[in-house]
């Protein structure tokens, strides 16, 4: 995508007044395809790691995850995400239908965060 394909500013509500406004800056984005993400943390921070799944037959005993990013947020800001997600996700089904959850309805996680 070259600069010329960029908007300059994102359509979005008008502040209220006395509101602020926000404009999104999309001119050093860059896009990545991940079919793979993994979520671990601290309590101090959440760590998102993005990657591709590279075992392509099913009959190999080892799965292969290259890892392309690494997403480091607050734990207030990862609740806003989950909450934005979740809001996305509940949108998409209603729209398309439900979404399959991949090992059951609950995913457990490799290991437990820590609480304290």
């Amino acid at each position: 995508m070259t600069s010329k394909d960029r908007s300059p500013e994102r359509p979005g509500p008008q502040p209220k007044e006395g509101g602020v406004s926000i404009r999104w800056d999309d001119s050093t984005m860059r896009s990545l395809y991940a079919n793979v993400c993994h979520v671990t943390g601290t309590r101090e921070e959440v760590v998102l790691l993005f990657g591709v799944n590279q075992t392509w037959n099913s009959a190999q005993r080892e799965v292969v995850v290259q890892l392309l990013d690494r997403v480091i947020l607050s734990p207030f800001a990862a609740k806003r995400l989950n909450l934005l997600l979740t809001r996305v996700l509940r949108e998409y089904e209603s729209r398309y239908g439900p979404l399959p959850s991949e090992g059951g309805d609950q995913p457990q996680p490799s290991e437990q965060l820590p609480t304290g």
